[in-house]
Formats: C-alpha cells, sequence, structure tokens
C-alpha cells in the first residue's frame, strides 16, 4: 500500500476539526440533530474523501405529516372487513385537513433553506416536500454535516459522513433530507449469458424475423445420453439427464437456443386467455410504470413490440415530473422497455403510464411514486428495482413507507421486485431483502421458473434460482468435447430475493406465516431469465448497438415478474369494478384454487429430476452425483428436490444447469421464500379478488 504523506495526515485532520467545530455550533445554536439519516452502506464502502464543494446538487427537504399515527390506523381500518372504513379510500381533502403539512410549514422550511444560500424550488404534492439547490459547501453549512464519496461494489456515491442538523423552527418540521446521498437502487432484470464469458446472449435484428417469434419456447427436453472425449484418448465421460433448451445448431428463427417466451405463450400458459374471452383485458384500467432515466426509443419500441405480437394498440402517456432524465444506461433502457412491454402484455387493454425518474436515487423514485398517487394516474404502480434493506438509513425507510402508506391508504397498490440475488450473501456476505419490497406497505414480487407442453400449456413451475457446475470444455476439432476433471462448480447465478426483513414486524396481513418478521415475497410471476421472454428494443438504446434498428432479445429477472402481477392486478380490479388497494393485504386471504401453490419440481413417482455422470480416467473411474453437480447445495436434505439439466451453451461447452436452487432460500408447501403464496390462477384469481372487494 503507498504510504500517505504528511498533506493527507494534514487534511484529515482540518476535517475532523471541522467537523468537531460544525457539530459543536450547531449544538450551541440549538440546532435539531436529524437522527437515523445516515446512509448504513458506508460503514463497508471505501471512503473516497470529501466531494467537490462546488459541485451543485437538489436536495429534498421532507416535511413531517401531522398525526401518522392516527394515518397508520386509519389504512389498517381501510383493509379490515370488519370496520365501517372498509374500503372507504382516503380522499385528496381528507388528507390535507387531517396529516398534510401546512403552508405555514412549508414557509418555515423555505426561509431556512433560503438563509442558508440555498435556491427553493418546486414545492411537492400535499406539501410533503420542498426542493432546493445548491453547492456542497452551502449544503454542508446549512446541515452541518460532511458528504464524501464512496467506493461501494464498484460503483461510486456521494453520501454524508453523520447525521444531519438543523438550527431553527425547520428543524422540527423535517422528517428526511433527501439529496445529501446519491445511493442508487438496481434495476432487477437479468438477461441470459453466455457462461464461458458472462455475457449477454447477443440479440437478433427483428427485421430478419418472421411476425410472432425467435427462440424456442421448448425450454426442457427429455433426458438424453451425451458423451465425452479428449478426441478418442482418457478422460472420457458420459453423462445422463433431461436436456435444457434448443440444439446450439438451430437457425431457424422460431426455434433458437437456448429458449425463450413471446406474448401469445404466456398468455396461453397463465391461461390468460380465458380472462380475454369475457372481456377482461385491463380494459378502462391504467397501469403506472416508475423507472430511472426510462429509454429514448420507448414509445415506438413498444408499439412495435405490440403490433409485430398481434396485440391490440399501446396506449402509452409518459412523465417526467422532476425534469428531464440523465442518458439512461443499457439496463436502465432495457429496463423500461421490458415493464412496459410486458405490462402490456399481460393486460393488453389496459393504459400504461410511465413515470421516468431522472435518476434511479432513492429519493427520485420515491418522489416519483408521490406524484403518480397524487395525481391519480392509477391504481396500480409497478416498480422493478430496490436495494439491500440493510444499506438504507432508517430515516429513508421511514419517509419512504409515508408515501406508500399513502398510496395504500388511497386505494393503490405499489407492487415491487423482490430481487434476483437470492438471499444476497453472496453479494453482500450476509443474508438480507430488498427494499422496498419489505416495506408492510408494498407487494413484493418473487420469482418462478416456467416450463412448457408443446401446446403451450403450463408443464410445471418451480421457484427461481439457479445453480451451474461446468463439465466440458469446448469442442475440439473432431467435435468432441473434452470432460473436466472435476467438474467445475460455478456455484449460484441468480435466484428470486426473499427471506425475513430485519426491519419490520410481521403485518396482521401475513399472520398465516410463522414469523415473527415481515417476510419477502408476497407473490410471483415467471422471472428466471433462463425460461425468459423476448422483449424487443432500438439497437442503441438497450443493446449498446450504433443502430436505429429494431433487436429482439430474451429476459427475466423478477423485473418480468412485477409488471406482469400488476397487469393481472389491473384485470382484477377492472372485474371488480374499482381499486382494491395493497395487493398484498388481500393475497394471504384467497380461496383455494386462487393461486397456484409453487412447490419442489416432482417429475414423476420414485424419479429423480438430476443430471449425473460417470468420468473415465487413468487413476480410476469417477461417478458424479446429480446433488453432487448440483452443488453448491447446504447439503442434499436441504433440497429434497430439484430439477437439473444438461445444456449446451451457444460457444458449444457443456454445463448441469440447475433449477429451484435459490442460495439459501426454499420453495416449498405453501408460502415460500421464493414464490411467496405462489402465483395467479387466471380466472380463478380474478374472480376471487374481485369477491373480497
Amino acid at each position: 500500500m503507498k504510504a500517505r504523506g504528511p498533506l493527507f495526515s494534514l487534511v484529515l485532520a482540518s476535517l475532523l476539526v471541522f467537523s468537531a467545530l460544525s457539530a459543536s455550533l450547531a449544538q450551541e445554536l440549538g440546532a435539531r440533530k436529524l437522527s437515523n439519516h445516515t446512509p448504513r452502506f458506508i460503514a463497508t464502502a471505501k471512503d473516497l474523501g470529501p466531494e467537490a464543494p462546488s459541485k451543485q446538487v437538489t436536495l429534498r427537504v421532507w416535511l413531517q405529516i401531522h398525526n401518522t399515527e392516527s394515518l397508520k390506523q386509519l389504512t389498517e381500518q381501510l383493509y379490515d372487513p370488519a370496520s365501517k372504513n372498509y374500503h372507504s379510500w382516503l380522499t385528496h381533502e381528507q388528507f390535507n385537513v387531517q396529516f398534510a403539512p401546512t403552508e405555514q410549514e412549508v414557509a418555515t422550511v423555505q426561509k431556512f433553506l433560503t438563509e442558508n444560500s440555498l435556491r427553493v424550488g418546486a414545492v411537492g404534492e400535499r406539501n410533503l416536500y420542498v426542493s432546493a439547490q445548491g453547492s456542497i459547501a452551502d449544503i454542508q453549512k446549512a446541515f452541518h454535516v460532511q458528504i464524501h464519496k464512496y467506493d461501494l461494489r464498484g460503483r461510486t456515491y456521494r453520501s454524508n459522513t453523520a447525521d444531519p442538523a438543523i438550527v431553527g423552527p425547520a428543524g422540527a418540521l423535517v422528517s428526511w433530507v433527501g439529496g445529501l446521498s446519491d445511493y442508487s437502487l438496481e434495476p432487477h432484470n437479468m438477461r441470459p449469458v453466455n457462461p464461458s464469458t458472462g455475457e449477454p446472449l447477443p440479440p437478433v435484428e427483428v427485421s430478419l424475423g418472421p411476425n410472432g417469434f425467435f427462440w424456442s419456447a421448448n425450454c426442457f427436453r427429455p433426458p438424453q445420453l451425451v458423451n465425452f472425449s479428449n478426441e478418442g484418448a482418457l478422460p472420457k465421460a458420459v453423462y445422463y439427464g433431461n436436456r435444457y433448451g434448443a440444439d446450439i445448431t438451430n437457425t431457424a428463427l422460431g426455434s433458437l437456443a437456448p429458449c425463450g417466451y413471446q406474448p401469445s405463450e404466456i398468455q396461453t400458459a397463465y391461461t390468460l386467455n380465458k380472462l380475454y374471452g369475457a372481456g377482461l383485458d385491463g380494459a378502462g384500467q391504467t397501469i403506472v410504470i416508475v423507472d430511472g432515466y426510462g429509454s429514448p426509443t420507448i414509445q415506438t419500441d413498444a408499439s412495435f413490440f405490440s403490433s409485430f405480437y398481434g396485440l391490440p394498440p399501446l396506449n402509452l402517456t409518459m412523465y417526467a415530473p422532476l425534469g428531464p432524465p440523465a442518458s439512461p444506461s443499457l439496463n436502465a433502457a432495457t429496463e423500461t422497455t421490458l415493464d412496459v412491454e410486458w405490462a402490456h402484455s399481460v393486460a393488453p387493454g389496459a393504459n400504461i403510464a410511465l413515470v421516468v425518474a431522472p435518476t434511479l436515487g432513492s429519493d427520485d423514485l420515491i418522489t416519483s411514486i408521490l406524484y403518480a398517487v397524487e395525481n391519480d394516474l392509477g391504481t396500480v404502480i409497478s416498480n422493478s428495482y430496490g436495494a439491500p434493506e440493510s444499506e438504507w438509513p432508517g430515516a429513508l425507510l421511514a419517509a419512504a413507507d409515508e408515501v406508500l402508506m399513502l398510496a395504500a391508504a388511497r386505494g393503490v397498490s405499489v407492487n415491487f421486485s423482490s430481487g434476483d440475488s437470492g438471499d444476497f450473501s453472496s453479494v453482500l456476505g450476509h443474508t438480507d431483502v430488498s427494499y422496498p419490497a419489505s416495506s408492510p406497505y408494498a407487494t413484493a414480487i418473487g420469482g418462478t421458473s416456467l416450463a412448457l407442453n408443446a401446446d403451450n400449456t403450463l408443464k410445471f413451475q418451480t421457484g427461481w434460482g439457479n445453480n451451474l457446475t461446468a463439465i466440458s470444455g469446448l469442442q475440439n476439432p473432431d467435435g468432441t468435447n473434452t470432460p473436466l476433471v472435476p467438474p467445475l462448480q460455478l456455484g449460484f447465478i441468480g435466484g428470486a430475493g426473499g427471506g425475513t426483513s430485519s426491519v419490520y414486524a410481521r403485518p396482521a396481513f401475513q399472520h398465516s406465516v410463522p414469523a415473527a418478521w415481515r417476510m419477502v415475497p408476497d407473490v410471483s410471476y415467471l422471472a428466471d431469465p433462463s425460461t425468459g421472454v423476448e422483449f424487443l428494443c432500438t439497437g442503441s438504446s438497450c443493446f449498446g448497438i450504433d443502430s436505429s434498428d429494431l433487436y429482439v432479445a430474451t429476459v427475466g429477472g423478477t423485473s418480468l415478474a412485477c409488471p406482469m402481477f400488476s397487469g393481472m392486478w389491473a384485470i382484477a380490479e377492472q372485474n371488480a369494478g374499482g381499486a382494491l388497494g395493497q395487493a398484498a393485504r388481500l393475497l394471504y386471504g384467497l380461496p383455494y384454487g386462487a393461486v397456484d401453490d409453487i412447490v419442489p419440481v416432482v417429475i414423476s413417482a420414485g424419479s429423480f429430476p438430476g443430471a449425473s455422470g460417470v468420468i473415465y480416467t487413468s487413476a480410476g473411474t469417477i461417478v458424479e452425483t446429480a446433488p453432487a453437480l448440483a452443488e453448491p447445495l447446504q447439503s442434499y436434505s436441504s433440497y429434497p428436490f430439484f430439477y437439473s439439466t444438461l445444456f449446451n451453451s451457444n460457444d458449444s461447452a457443456w454445463y448441469v444447469l440447475t433449477f429451484g436452487t435459490d442460495s439459501s432460500l426454499q420453495t416449498k408447501l405453501g408460502w415460500d421464500d421464493v414464490t411467496g403464496v405462489g402465483t395467479p390462477n387466471g380466472p380463478q384469481f380474478v374472480q376471487a379478488v374481485a369477491q373480497s372487494r
């Protein structure tokens, strides 16, 4: 490590002195310290030093709502069938009278900001926040805090190093200061990748394709015997097991390897056509989608997707209430495109309102949700992003929960994807859940893997969780593949997020779940990118291709499950004839048959759905059992059932790809921490939900 000289020591000492003097001065001036305002991620991030003093930053100073406990009690009554307030959703006027900050309180906060050289901007809906701009130097002085840059898992964020403080009467009015940190949330989408390179499988130009589909819908094939050798010499091996995906030699569009589903196949699998035949397709409803950055070509891409796959015309309205977004990343554009196209695929008659936040910053996204709720854009809001619960500051959780509680009281279901990293242990080194999915005022959407029959009806589902083991190298000149001795266990490569919240006690609606804390998820839909769906996007927007032509690729993640469920909820509200409110509060009381309980895969009695092999070497014979190839599993008894397959990747190497192995999370009978209560069962689900109104 490079030695740090006297200049660094002098700067560090000066900062410590300034921080101490600032805190002392704030105390002398009677400042109110804003507790739980320090992002917890800085405890494990690398401190890169002070942020540039001249850098301009936008803040949102959130005001405390009035009578918080009364609002909580009212929200519970709104979902209690025995209460006279059941489903009598809170109106704007009622909120203004009972809970909203006053004009005088707003003026007090504005005065504080102006007196501290900050430029005051817009006032938020229901007086809930005041926006302002200023330099880092002025912000540090105003809030008696230092702001540094941090490296967290290869990304740079700014953050306050300690809790801020406010001098004067404004201090008693503020609940959260957004913008001191620009900690960002992650979109929860995943594309299938080439295991050898880790790069997403390449897209296909749409102009080359038929009007219908591109990838094979046959993701799971009957067992097959595969022989490996070193061009006729040892080592040799023979593996036997179910096959995943079409042959890599397939070149005909409509049967490309490995696999991927188009809208009509998903509509058949989930019996949505029966709903459409009854006139239930989301007509008259609006699905709100909140995304960071957006996509510059979403309007044309999604409209073409709709016509290309034979869906009704798309009615998409776009909003940017916080100003134009920064240039989107490929992942952000992919997220936006996926959300719009697959909400429309499930509820093709519904309108879509796309609210684009300028960034994926937590404050920008929560503010965008508030805009959607308070401007009555729709009664279901789909959000495909999140971050580990343990990295959020407590005050931000409280402020965000107030927005989500307000949505629930207004009869709006705010849905969040549960994440794509299972229990987060492979990312963080400890287990965690994704927030905002873990909020008791949100509905958390987990994920499944999906197999279809030849007629596109549902063959089986299991909880999404994949492990990968390499069993051969690339193809030899004679067409053989040399087996790997021993097989190379690549481990967990993705799975639906879930588990136990460390913040929230078990909400009343999860009374049937044997736990003391809020459990994630509540419900699920298709998410596994290995059994993903097709989406269309301009090459330059989503794929990094310098082209304005349209391309198609496959995608998954709980970012797919969330807009799909939001589409289903819009259909349920159409059938019910009005807003049903937070979905999670109804899901646990539905009658048998309304949801498909996702249980471990059992192919047939007495058979084990796993791939196994025998390797012949000069030193002897090695038997590779299915549980061993499905490692890393804590033990075979931890996963009494799973489904593993032989997978020939697009570069000719062979793998064992395992399904139903989601980190420490397990799919099981009843509610589980991968799929929640299960997946909606088409007409039965819609009818059962309507009867609860």
